[in-house]
């Protein structure tokens, strides 16, 4: 009896806890409602779609009654002669940007810390997030002019007397990875690089003079300060990388691939849209999308744990 009673005041203490905070923070909860709305509103009630990848959906036709078939639509993509090299396709772009798109605006940002100059510093890290503001239609105009047949690319080569034809770079898949990994780090790397700088921004200066005493160049600076400060915010953004392994992209394969590189460019994204949306066949699609949240969402929990464990670190 007693140590019902003690669970039950403890439950009540509990309870009384968060009513208190509550209603201490009963203004902010009032700020926040209208963004709880939109969050449910867009976010949470379009989720009832996902039922359309258990059915056979038909436009115009009620979700709610249409023929259930389970999981056919999830069969009929395993079974599908393009899963091996839509998968390989996926895995290889997303690998690569992480392999060498997740170090470079780290790298970038230790970089920029290290400039004496401000203006200059200004002026790279400017230059440096600008394509991140440019479409991926104005990339693959830039791309085409570079690397078509008859683009700079080509024709100074040619006249370098290093080729004696035009090499069709985005006319061949074996240089399709290389040209969508680089125009990924390209776009991205300085947008990226402003967090790992606010990070690096937040590291108390008296360690790098407390270093300075103890003998540290500005190498082992880096090393043994600057990676430290700011390996919480690599490791929550590794995680999230991890979860988005499957995104390997969408607007630049449709603008920068071809019937001649598909076997190389097309992923899940890009699949998704043509035998999903263009033909009609939604709940095939919605099956597809479905299938790559739900391995993101476990690939999330795993590098969280994974993180947790080993580097004490995690985002939950």
């Amino acid at each position: 009896m007693q140590e019902a009673f003690q669970v039950s005041k403890r439950g009540d203490t509990r309870w009384n806890r968060l009513r208190r905070t509550f209603l201490r923070e009963r203004q902010l909860w009032l700020i926040a409602i209208p963004l709880i709305a939109w969050v449910l509103l867009f976010s949470y009630y379009p989720m009832y779609g996902l039922y359309m990848a258990f059915v056979d959906y038909l436009p115009g036709q009620n979700l709610l009654t249409s023929h259930w078939v389970g999981t056919e639509h999830f069969k009929a993509f395993f079974n599908s002669p393009d899963f091996g090299i839509i998968m390989r396709n996926t895995l290889a772009i997303s690998g690569l940007n992480i392999l060498f798109g997740f170090p470079a605006p780290i790298l970038l940002a230790i970089l920029l810390n290290e400039l004496r100059s401000r203006k200059f510093r200004r002026i790279v890290q400017t230059v440096s997030y600008l394509p991140y503001f440019i479409s991926w239609v104005v990339v693959a105009s830039i791309l085409f002019m570079l690397l078509g047949n008859e683009g700079i690319v080509n024709q100074l080569m040619l006249h370098l007397g290093w080729i004696d034809t035009p090499v069709s770079f985005l006319g061949e898949g074996k240089y399709f990875w290389s040209i969508i990994t680089a125009s990924n780090i390209w776009k991205d790397v300085g947008w990226s690089t402003i967090i790992y700088l606010s990070a690096i921004a937040g590291i108390d200066t008296e360690q790098y003079e407390a270093g300075k005493v103890d003998g540290l160049g500005r190498f082992g600076a880096v090393w043994h300060i600057t990676l430290p400060g700011i390996r919480t915010t690599i490791v929550l953004l590794w995680i999230l990388g991890i979860g988005g392994i499957l995104n390997a992209g969408f607007e630049q394969q449709l603008l920068i691939g071809n019937d001649q590189t598909r076997e190389y460019h097309e992923v899940l994204d890009t699949y998704a849209y043509r035998y999903g949306i263009q033909l009609g066949n939604y709940s095939y699609g919605v099956a597809i999308g479905l299938l790559k949240s739900v391995v993101a969402l476990l690939l999330v929990f795993s590098a969280n744990h994974l993180a947790r464990k080993t580097l004490d670190t995690s985002i939950f």
